[in-house]
């Protein structure tokens, strides 16, 4: 029996997801959260096998889940599911972690074959993931926000989100020097010089997800 758990903060959609992984005999839903922080006092009760994920929440962000998760749960796999197309995050997702991203447009054969296969401690490429991470193994290169780490992504996406250094600090359990040093290096790895245009940056890769 497969112990998956849904973590979305629309009803409708995790009960559309619930519904789909009902017609699987060996599948089960060990819980269902609408925010980052419940799905983290859910984890902490154990019994999850495979963590479906969405990257738009409510405080703690999915990347923020995903990040703790991996540290607290080494054991559990995490397959996010995003309304972002892969182009967004899907190469961001599993450089920080992730053992699968889809779409949540996908079709119900794709759900099961990444909850499968990472359940079996493998890595689920969609087929337009695979691509792009061949057309950047090929020397593609990709975005400069791609190749940020877990850490830099979570700053970089409060930064443009409108947050000060001290209140990311603050949520982050950082110093606030810590953060700032963490500015001035996405600033540098992103070509730009203020949080404005990390903001501007943001809104033009669609990576504004709360």
């Amino acid at each position: 029996m497969l112990h998956v758990a849904i973590v979305d903060d629309h009803q409708i959609v995790r009960a559309g997801f619930r519904e789909l992984l009902a017609e699987e005999f060996d599948f089960r839903v060990s819980f269902e959260a609408a925010s980052g922080e419940e799905a983290m006092a859910r984890l902490r009760e154990g019994g999850t096998d495979v963590l479906l994920l969405d990257l738009s929440l409510p405080g703690l962000s999915g990347v923020d889940v995903l990040r703790a998760a991996r540290q607290r749960h080494p054991a559990l796999r995490i397959v996010v599911l995003s309304g972002f197309p892969e182009e967004r995050y899907a190469l961001a997702m599993i450089r920080n972690g992730a053992d699968g991203y889809l779409c949540k447009d996908c079709e119900r054969e794709q759900l099961v074959q990444a909850i499968r296969t990472v359940a079996q401690g493998r890595r689920y490429l969609s087929p337009r993931t695979a691509e792009l991470l061949a057309e950047e193994l090929a020397g593609g290169g990709g975005a400069p926000h791609e190749r940020l780490s877990d850490r830099e992504l979570q700053v970089f996406l409060r930064l443009a989100g409108g947050g000060s250094v001290s209140d990311i600090a603050d949520t982050l359990h950082l110093s606030v020097k810590t953060v700032s040093t963490y500015r001035t290096r996405l600033l540098e790895k992103l070509g730009v010089a203020s949080n404005a245009e990390l903001a501007a940056y943001a809104l033009r890769h669609g990576l504004l997800v709360e």
